[in-house]
């Protein structure tokens, strides 16, 4: 029993602890659980977002490493990506609890300001916007808003117009309406003799 209390005051022992909170390497007890719902405590559930947010923290930081294979990159995109959803399930279990509400739909940027791309949820982090497929995805989808702004574009000058556009202001002077009356009169002395013609009446 001496020996643990000293081996628990020892630096070394802290810090190998530190350590392993850090890498989210711990004892059974101090594991997060895998299932959010399951934690009941608002003052866990912020515990355990807090250390998702390092986790993402660190993978992003290592997923720039130039020295990092293709493999390696995706894998630790997954890995990001996974973690990801993972805190949104414990967002939702500290809304649930009555705690903050961190589920805003806020753009998430890279190192450049830029929002980082991606598809239907999945997103890609440093380099693994460089790796062969991804490339090719993001330049297709480039080319595709490309040819979606020059049709905006042209139309957008259709769009947005005032009354004087539909007509709606052109019966204001009244131009208009004596033009279409002396065309109704028109018509209707023409329409009017060829009645009388097809009756065999003078048309005169």
């Amino acid at each position: 029993m001496a020996r643990n209390e000293e081996k628990a005051q020892s630096m070394l022992y802290r810090f190998r602890e530190a350590q392993a909170a850090e890498l989210g390497v711990g004892t059974q007890a101090d594991r997060r659980p895998k299932m959010a719902s399951a934690c009941k405590s608002l003052t866990e559930c912020e515990k355990w977002r807090g250390e998702i947010l390092r986790e993402i923290s660190r993978k992003v930081s290592k997923i720039q490493d130039a020295g990092s294979s293709d493999y390696e990159v995706r894998d630790l995109n997954d890995e990001i990506n996974k973690l990801i959803r993972e805190k949104r399930h414990w967002d939702n279990q500290i809304v649930a609890l009555g705690g903050a509400n961190y589920r805003r739909n806020v753009a998430m940027l890279d190192d450049d300001g830029k929002e980082v791309p991606g598809t239907k949820g999945y997103k890609y982090f440093g380099r693994a916007k460089d790796i062969p497929g991804v490339r090719e995805l993001f330049q297709s989808r480039m080319k595709e808003e490309e040819e979606e702004n020059q049709a905006l574009a042209f139309y957008k000058k259709f769009m947005d117009q005032g009354p004087p556009y539909y007509g709606d202001l052109d019966e204001n002077d009244g131009t208009l309406l004596r033009y279409e009356r002396a065309a109704e009169e028109e018509d209707w002395r023409e329409a009017y003799s060829n009645l009388r013609g097809s009756l065999g009446f003078s048309t005169e």
